[in-house]
């Protein structure tokens, strides 16, 4: 390829704080980088991007949700949030899934997730 193809992370969670902590967790134990802000986007259609990529039947809604283009390519992506054990359910969508160009086109569009939360240090 050549060229770092950027790939989306879809976070989905229990709460808002579930999933920014798992934005953390992306951030700074998977050392993944995000392009632009973490975007809020409605449960319903982080449920749908879910079934859409993973092709799989959903076993729970979720009730927070929030969407970040990274900067790092799809299978580094996934190889390093196998590492990692975030609070909430991550889903990498790269290029080759039909939803990625909706992603591109309407990621800008979205209000910014919420990032109030302190991760608390164990």
């Amino acid at each position: 390829m050549g060229i770092g193809v950027k790939s989306f992370a879809v976070i989905r969670g229990d709460n808002a704080d579930k999933v920014n902590v798992a934005l953390h967790d992306l951030e700074h134990y998977g050392r993944m980088r995000f392009v632009s802000k973490p975007k809020r986007i409605e449960p319903v259609y982080a449920d749908t991007l879910l079934v859409s990529v993973a092709g799989v039947a959903l076993k729970a809604k979720c009730n927070s949700a929030a969407l970040v283009e990274l900067d790092n390519n799809a299978g580094a992506a996934i190889s390093k949030l196998r590492k990692i054990h975030p609070p909430a359910h991550v889903v990498i969508v790269s290029p080759r899934h039909e939803v990625y160009d909706e992603l591109m086109d309407k990621s800008e569009l979205y209000p910014e997730f919420e990032r109030s939360f302190e991760p608390q240090h164990h």
